[in-house]
């Protein structure tokens, strides 16, 4: 996720600081949500074990069905983010998206 550790002491009012029988053990840092996204985008692309860019369209759409569960549209610049990452226009990831809706609502469809 990105998080980095840090002397309690140097706790900012954002870091999380975590004790230990009542003692401050160690702050943690967490990044910006947009941050995140790369790392997140990072992850796929070592799990895929190529580029992003280089998937095909069925794996581009569960990356983007899986980044969208994950919130990474919320995030500002977000669509753009992963439109340059997957190497397709902000477009076709607004398309991912509607396709990926749809799926879902077949399938609720399907279990009624």
């Amino acid at each position: 996720m990105g998080g980095m550790m840090l002397p309690p002491d140097e706790a900012g009012p954002d870091d999380v600081v975590l004790s230990w029988d009542g003692a401050d053990v160690v702050a943690v840092r967490l990044p910006q949500l947009a941050d995140s996204l790369d790392h997140i985008l990072a992850s796929m692309e070592r799990k895929q074990g190529k580029p992003l860019a280089d998937l095909d369209r069925k794996a581009k759409q569960e990356v983007v069905r899986i980044l969208e569960a994950r919130g990474a549209f919320s995030v500002r610049h977000g669509v753009e983010t992963v439109a340059g990452a997957l190497g397709v226009s902000r477009f076709t990831v607004y398309n991912y998206i509607n396709y990926t809706s749809e799926q879902r609502a077949k399938a609720r469809k399907g279990d009624e």
